[in-house]
């Protein structure tokens, strides 16, 4: 009997040393990515610990972004030795909490959804290897399942869309 392969097959989540990244685009999409990452801690710190919080990052070019909860506004107005107002009542919190329960719901959604079409995508690009069709919309729709047909007929009726309102743009441009 084989040992079974317990090597892993990717890297992993790797932590990055704290250095600045040289190459700019990089360092563009690091910012974006850890922006978006800090604002979803934020948003979960706000809505677990019912905490008011404001955080301001400002980017490489100077431009400012600015998360706050219930808004960046409203905390940072507090700063200036001005009274705290008052907590928002119990209502306010549940209708926020539940709102942020119903954006991790679609977010898992989207990433559901997002899998799916990524699975329909391979099996018909299966399909046009398998046939030998040079394009995507060259496979024979008999080859596909149940569940790809529908998406299969959706993006040819883009492209039919598509390629009439080019012709119809190139017949009124003459």
């Amino acid at each position: 009997m084989a040992p079974l392969d317990k090597a892993k097959k990717t890297k992993g989540r790797q932590r990055r040393e704290n250095i600045r990244v040289e190459n700019k685009e990089s360092r563009q999409v690091t910012f974006s990515k850890r922006k978006a990452g800090l604002w979803k801690k934020a948003a979960e710190l706000a809505v677990l610990c019912r905490a008011r919080l404001a955080i301001v990052v400002f980017s490489e070019a100077g431009k400012a972004f600015a998360f706050g909860s219930p808004s960046a506004e409203a905390v940072l107005g507090c700063i200036d030795n001005a009274p705290v107002p008052a907590a928002a009542d119990d209502m306010e919190w549940k209708a926020l909490e539940a709102l942020f329960r119903e954006t991790e719901k679609k977010s898992a959604e989207v990433t559901a959804e997002a899998a799916r079409m990524t699975a329909i995508g391979k099996k018909v690009q299966e399909v046009q290897e398998k046939t030998g069709k040079q394009f995507w919309w060259e496979v024979d729709p008999e080859e596909l399942g149940e569940e790809e047909l529908p998406v299969f007929v959706k993006a040819l009726e883009r492209i039919r869309d598509n390629v009439r309102r080019r012709a119809d743009d190139r017949l009124s441009a003459q």
